[in-house]
C-alpha cells in the first residue's frame, strides 16, 4: 500500500492561498470564452509542450515536473504502460490537439501559430522515431529525449495518424514536411496492417491493441486509416481495404462498421469516458469530410449527431468543478513504485497500473476531480462541436460556451483540458 505523505509547508501554504483567492475572487464562471479560451492557450505552451514538442499530463502552476528517468522506461516503472506517469498520453494528445492548431491558425493567419502547429507535427514524427520496433508510436519520452515506455496503443496510434493528416490537409507542410510525414504514414499503415491492425510493442510484449474491432472503438479508427492513406499515396488498394471494411460485420451484434459509425459513440461499463471515445467520433467527422459518396456522408453525419447528443449530457459536470476545492494534487507520481513489480505480459501491466491507481486515489484526491469534472466536460464539449449541422450547433454553443468559460486553467494540474481549444474554434461565429 502507499504510504500517506505529508504535504511540504510550501504546498500547504500554497493550495491555501489559492482556496482563499478562489472563494474571494472566482465568479460562478472564471472568465469570459474569449479570454478563457487564450488562457488554456497560453497554459498549454507555458507548462505543457516539452522540449521535444511532445504535450505531458500533468505539471506544477510554476511548470515543475519530473519526468520518468531513462531507467525507470527500461523497468517498466511505475508499470509498463506508463499510466499515471507524466508521459503518459504525448501521441494521443498531440494528435487530438492539432485540430485546434490548424483551426486556430486558420483563424488567426498568424506566424505564431503555424510554429505551434509545426512544433505539434515534428513531436508526432519524433514519436515514431524512438524505437528499432518499425511501426512503433510511443507515448512519451524520458529525460533523454528517447527512452520510453514499451508499449503503445490504440488509444495513442490514431490520434497520431489524424495529427499528421490535419497538418498535411491544412496546407501548412513545406515539401520537405510532406515528404518525411508520408514516409512515416506509409511505413507506420503498412506494419499495422501487416499485423492484422494491431500496435507493434517492444518486447516482451510484441503488440498491443488494435483497430480490427468491429464496434464503435474499432470501426471509425480504421475505415479513417483507409480513407487517409488512399488519399495520401493515391493506392487503390487502401481504397479497396476500406470499402471492403466498411460492411464487414461484427459476429455477435451483426452490425457493419459502418453501422456502428452510423450508431455514434457509445459507452462501455457504465462510465462516461467521452476523452477516449472522442478519438472515435473525430474519425467519424474526418470521414465525413473525405467522403464524396452522399450515403455514405449522410450516415457519418447521422453518427455526428448522435455522438453530440450523447456528450452533450457531460457538459454539466463542469459546474461540479470547484476551484476552492483544497484536495491535494500529489506531484510525485512515484509513490506508486511502492507496489511496483516486474512485468511480463500486458495484463501484468495493466493489473499493476489498476491497483496502483486505487492506492493513489487515497493520497491523490485532486487529479480525480480533474479527471471527472474537467476532462469530460471538456473532451464533450468538442464532440459536441463535431457535429456538421451548424443551426443544431447554435442550439448547443451557449452550453459549449460555459463549460469554456468555467474553469481557470492556471490553477489545473492536469493539461486534459486542451479540448476547450478545440470546441472553441468549431463554433458558429455569426
Amino acid at each position: 500500500m502507499i504510504p500517506p505523505r505529508l504535504l511540504s509547508r510550501r504546498a500547504l501554504l500554497k493550495q491555501g492561498l489559492a482556496a482563499s483567492v478562489s472563494a474571494v475572487c472566482l465568479p460562478a464562471y472564471a472568465q469570459t470564452p474569449e479570454a478563457a479560451v487564450e488562457q488554456a492557450h497560453a497554459e498549454i505552451w507555458r507548462r505543457f509542450i516539452d522540449k521535444h514538442h511532445i504535450m505531458i499530463d500533468f505539471a506544477d502552476f510554476d511548470g515543475s515536473v519530473s519526468l520518468p528517468t531513462p531507467e525507470e522506461c527500461q523497468l517498466g516503472k511505475p508499470n509498463a504502460l506508463g499510466w499515471w506517469s507524466p508521459i503518459e498520453n504525448g501521441a494521443m494528445f498531440n494528435g487530438m490537439y492539432m485540430d485546434a492548431a490548424v483551426n486556430r491558425w486558420r483563424h488567426t493567419k498568424a506566424e505564431a501559430d503555424v510554429g505551434k502547429a509545426r512544433r505539434l507535427m515534428e513531436g508526432l514524427l519524433h514519436l515514431a522515431s524512438i524505437s528499432e520496433v518499425k511501426g512503433f508510436v510511443g507515448r512519451g519520452v524520458s529525460t533523454d529525449g528517447k527512452s520510453h515506455y514499451p508499449m503503445g496503443s490504440n488509444d495513442q496510434t490514431y490520434p497520431w495518424f489524424q495529427g499528421l493528416w490535419l497538418y498535411l490537409d491544412s496546407g501548412l507542410a513545406t515539401p520537405e514536411e510532406r515528404k518525411r510525414i508520408i514516409e512515416k504514414l506509409v511505413t507506420t499503415a503498412e506494419v499495422i496492417v501487416a499485423l492484422k491492425w494491431q500496435m507493434p510493442a517492444e518486447a516482451p510484449f510484441g503488440i498491443r491493441g488494435g483497430f480490427a474491432s468491429i464496434s464503435f472503438e474499432g470501426a471509425p479508427r480504421l475505415l479513417f486509416v483507409c480513407k487517409m492513406m488512399h488519399a495520401v499515396t493515391g493506392d487503390a488498394k487502401w481504397d479497396a481495404l476500406y470499402r471492403e471494411a466498411l460492411q464487414q460485420r461484427d459476429p455477435v451484434k451483426k452490425l457493419s462498421r459502418l453501422e456502428y459509425c452510423e450508431k455514434g459513440m457509445e459507452f462501455e461499463n457504465g462510465k462516461r469516458h467521452s476523452w477516449t471515445s472522442c478519438n472515435g467520433v473525430s474519425a467519424i467527422r474526418l470521414l465525413w469530410e473525405m467522403e464524396k459518396d452522399e450515403a455514405l456522408r449522410a450516415a457519418y453525419a447521422r453518427g455526428l449527431e448522435a455522438s453530440a447528443t450523447v456528450a452533450f449530457e457531460s457538459l454539466p459536470l463542469a459546474d461540479k468543478f470547484d476551484h476552492a476545492d483544497p484536495a491535494p494534487f500529489e506531484m510525485d507520481w512515484r509513490v506508486m513504485n511502492a507496489q511496483w513489480q516486474p512485468q511480463k505480459t500486458e495484463q501484468e501491466a495493466q493489473a499493476l497500473a489498476q491497483a496502483q491507481l486505487r492506492e493513489f486515489r487515497k493520497v491523490a484526491p485532486r487529479r480525480f476531480k480533474e479527471t471527472d469534472f474537467v476532462r469530460e466536460p471538456t473532451s464533450a464539449a468538442w464532440i459536441v462541436t463535431l457535429a456538421p449541422d451548424r443551426k443544431v450547433l447554435k442550439t448547443r454553443a451557449e452550453a459549449v460556451r460555459r463549460v469554456i468559460a468555467h474553469y481557470d486553467y492556471a490553477r489545473l494540474y492536469y493539461s486534459q483540458f486542451f479540448w476547450v481549444e478545440s470546441a472553441w474554434w468549431r463554433l458558429p461565429r455569426d
